[in-house]
Formats: structure tokens, sequence, C-alpha cells
């Protein structure tokens, strides 16, 4: 198995074989805990006016947004996973816009499987990518804003080639390395009330869900995120 690691949209968009789009704070731990939290169907999207504009065409439905880690105006949730937590999400189709993450899925049109990546499911991650058997994994590392190498997402893909290689990975010192990361300052500061402490918790409690989010109808106007479990 021939494992990259590349980074950003350009990233993305070269990535071929398994694509694992990494956004670890916060866009696919928030994915996450959305479908632990009884969502359908979650919709990714590059364009934040395209995702609301196909909320407002269907008022049942949810939005999840942000940009620079604040919610968008007239979305209903921003992007924290503490908020999903405590949100009614079930049965509902989400429609979600980040500033790296969904970018990143938008743009991974050349490769075979588009997967999201984050440390809550690192574990069925590679489970999942062990059964399919490719020749060839691409690791994508969106990092801050799509646009600046960031600790957890680096993090996240040496845990995922780690183990892709066959060699073990202790990840017990996950929080206490992931917590003095420029990333997750906000976490820790009063002042953003857009990213709650209990994000940080949430986004780092590694290989919490045994299932992996596919990205599935990749020929359709609108591909969604769906749940496969282990």
């Amino acid at each position: 198995m021939q494992i990259d690691i590349v980074d950003f949209v350009d990233g993305a968009r070269a990535a071929r074989g398994v694509a694992v789009i990494i956004d670890v704070f916060r866009a696919f731990s928030v994915a996450c805990y959305a479908f632990h939290g009884g969502a359908r169907r979650m919709i990714p999207f590059a364009d934040a006016d395209a995702a609301l504009a196909l909320k407002r065409a269907n008022p049942g439905w949810l939005a999840f947004g942000e940009r620079y880690g604040k919610k968008l105006e007239g979305f209903d949730l921003g992007n924290s996973p503490y908020e999903v937590t405590l949100a009614d999400l079930r049965g509902k189709t989400i429609v979600h816009t980040t500033h790296a993450g969904t970018q990143g899925l938008s743009n991974a049109t050349g490769a075979d499987v588009v997967l999201t990546g984050s440390l809550v499911n690192a574990g069925a991650i590679c489970s999942y990518i062990r059964s399919l058997a490719p020749s060839h994994v691409t690791l994508v590392r969106m990092g801050q804003a799509a646009q600046q190498r960031c600790a957890e997402d680096d993090l996240c893909a040496e845990i995922l080639h780690a183990r892709l290689s066959g060699r073990a990975y202790d990840t017990a010192g996950v929080r206490a390395r992931l917590r003095i990361a420029p990333a997750a300052q906000k976490f820790f500061d009063p002042a953003a009330t857009w990213a709650p402490e209990p994000d940080f918790e949430l986004c780092t409690d590694v290989d919490r869900f045994d299932f992996v989010l596919r990205l599935t109808g990749r020929d359709q106007p609108h591909p969604w995120l769906e749940r496969i479990a282990l």
C-alpha cells in the first residue's frame, strides 16, 4: 500500500486511491458527533451560499457553517461538536460548510473513495481502508483555513500512517500534545464563545467511534456523507 501525505485544497485535488480528508478541529469531528446523535445525512459544501440556499429550499433541514471558526449568519449551528451534542439531530439532513474540511471533500474528485478524517474515528478509518485493500491511500491534511499546516491534522495523519503501515501508535499523549497547539488555544479563551472548551475534549477523544463517513453519490448534484459501521 502506497501512502502519500499531502496538504490543503491542492492536495485534495491531487489525491488518488482512497483519500482521507483530515480536519480534526473541527469539521469532521462535528460530522462524527452529528451522526452519533442520529443525523440521517450530511451534505458537504465548499460554497456557503449554495449550502444555505439548499437548506432554505428544504425548511426541515439544518445548516451547519463556519468561516474563520465562527458561525455563519443564517445557519443553525456553527462548527462546534459540543453544540452538536446538545441538539436534537435524530433523522435530520444537514448541510455543512467549513473553511477547510468541506473544501477538501468537494475537491477530491480524482480519488476512488473519499473519507473524512478525524481522531475520534481514526481506528475505524484504518480498519475500513484495510478492508478495501487499496494500492494507494492519500492522507490530506486540510490545516488551518486550508492554508497553513496545523498540529492536530499533522498528528492525525501521523497516527493513520503508522497504523496503516502496521505500526502501533501510543495515543495516550494526544491531548497533552495538542493542548499546547496554536489552534487549540481558542478552546481555552473565554472570549471565543464560538469555540467552547468541551470541544477540545470531544475532538481529541481518540477512537471514540466505530464508524467511518464516506462521501457517497459523487455523480449526483449534492454528494452526501454516509455512515458506515464497522
